[in-house]
């Protein structure tokens, strides 16, 4: 499943293209001004932006750019109803991946979605924080040399909190990003929680705090 972020201030074709997304199975979050967008870009890890220029408070060339300034290498398709190639050049001057210009067919948006979303997975097959590095397609973990021990789904949820690091990541997207539509019962993410600090710490120096109506953030230190 894609789990993307929109950016979109009208209201009625955000909720157009929300639901069309759905149907197609992504899971969409939705932010209707550049400051909320790069608060949910802070908190998520998301495999692909959809994000309109014409924003209140920031606009998307102003988000695009300060997202690409603090390291996120989000794929992000621009929307606009500018279709000047100086505005498309200035979408891909600050860090866009795609541009797309409204009206807009949901089929294209859709096929570009899954395009940039099928690149990003292949770029990215190992994460790194300090000493504690992840394979991703092995599903496994070192922390220095010595192995991470730990259930499939530990290693899920330690994967959302690397990619997200230094930022904290809230409980929402964590349990939409490892168990998708499944909803876990009540203790699911209390007991894995419980089962990855342990692990951490009984390889490193390494643990996963939390803060109330913040969320889940890693800790790493280099020392053992």
């Amino acid at each position: 499943m894609i789990k993307l972020l929109l950016v979109e201030d009208d209201l009625d074709l955000a909720g157009n293209i929300i639901d069309y997304l759905e149907l197609e199975d992504m899971l969409c979050d939705h932010a209707s001004n550049g400051v909320a967008a790069l608060s949910l870009m802070a908190e998520g890890h998301y495999q692909a932006i959809v994000l309109d220029i014409n924003l209140p408070k920031l606009d998307g060339l102003q988000v695009c750019a300060r997202a690409r300034a603090i390291g996120n290498d989000t794929p992000i398709i621009m929307l606009t109803a500018r279709d000047q190639l100086s505005d498309k050049v200035a979408g891909f001057e600050q860090g866009a991946d795609d541009y797309l210009v409204k009206p807009f067919a949901m089929e294209e948006l859709v096929v570009r979605v899954k395009a940039l979303a099928k690149r990003r997975s292949g770029q990215h097959t190992q994460l790194s924080v300090g000493p504690l590095q992840l394979d991703i397609n092995q599903k496994t973990a070192l922390y220095g040399s010595e192995p991470l021990k730990c259930s499939p789904t530990a290693m899920a949820i330690l994967e959302q909190l690397m990619r997200a690091y230094p930022h904290p990541v809230n409980r929402q997207s964590l349990i939409a990003s490892v168990w998708g539509e499944e909803s876990p019962d009540s203790n699911s993410l209390k007991v894995h929680m419980h089962n990855l600090r342990k692990a951490l710490d009984s390889v490193g120096n390494a643990t996963v705090s939390f803060t109330a109506n913040v969320g889940f953030q890693l800790d790493v230190s280099e020392e053992k």
